[in-house]
């Protein structure tokens, strides 16, 4: 089957702990906004046909960004959570296309990473995320931030984005999930319907903007070019 290739974009969300006026995704970082960073790859790819953005309601930036023109960006209006965003954008694509979906403050994905999910997803018909290996020792506290136990990093891994799926598999897991109120990341709606998802392991730099010192980082990765 010839499916298409499509990325999803979810800048809905308002990410106020990195301590902005704005939403996290409009920060500028070097000479854009980090979510100009995030589609540019998307934007570059030649297998890519659309970019569907998912948007807050009220948002009021995005339009004035010069990418917003660009012919293969399309926007959708999310919703109250990251899920109903992401279902949003799924619901205006064709129920056979693959899906990549990204997060908007992820401005440092490399198109080497969205290649090899590509070419894994393509090869075995299942769903699969970027993931990073745990390196430090991993603590589990209790809501006093008493550590309680140190947990096995041994196959423990950071999930990343893009993941990658059918588009027909994820839009069915995330709407029979018993838990939607659970689903964190587009590969947690498969687990919950028992349905398996690959980790491609990548590059440990595609962080995500969450803090003030985040932007440092991601300033820095960003000026050592792909």
């Amino acid at each position: 089957m010839n499916r298409n290739l499509i990325a999803v974009i979810a800048a809905a969300g308002i990410g106020k702990r990195v301590g902005a006026t704005i939403p996290k995704q409009y920060l500028p970082l070097l000479d854009k906004t980090i979510i100009e960073y995030s589609l540019r790859p998307f934007l570059n790819h030649p297998e890519i046909s659309r970019v569907v953005v998912s948007l807050a309601k009220n948002d009021q930036w995005f339009a004035h960004l010069a990418v917003a023109k660009h012919p293969k960006i399309e926007t959708v209006i999310g919703g109250a959570e990251r899920v109903d965003s992401v279902l949003a954008a799924l619901n205006v694509i064709d129920a056979d296309d693959y899906i990549l979906v990204h997060d908007a403050a992820r401005p440092c994905i490399r198109t080497t990473d969205i290649n090899k999910l590509i070419k894994q997803v393509k090869s075995n018909q299942q769903g699969a995320i970027l993931a990073s290996k745990v390196r430090d020792t991993m603590k589990r506290s209790d809501h006093h931030n008493e550590i309680i136990t140190t947990v096995e990093r041994d196959n423990l891994w950071h999930a990343l984005t893009p993941q990658m799926f059918i588009n027909k598999q994820l839009t069915d897991a995330i709407n029979s999930a018993t838990y939607p109120d659970k689903i964190t990341d587009e590969a947690s709606a498969l687990e919950m319907c028992g349905l398996p998802v690959t980790i491609v392991e990548g590059r440990s730099d595609n962080l995500k903007v969450t803090r003030e010192e985040d932007l440092q980082l991601a300033t820095f990765y960003l000026s050592q070019g792909e």
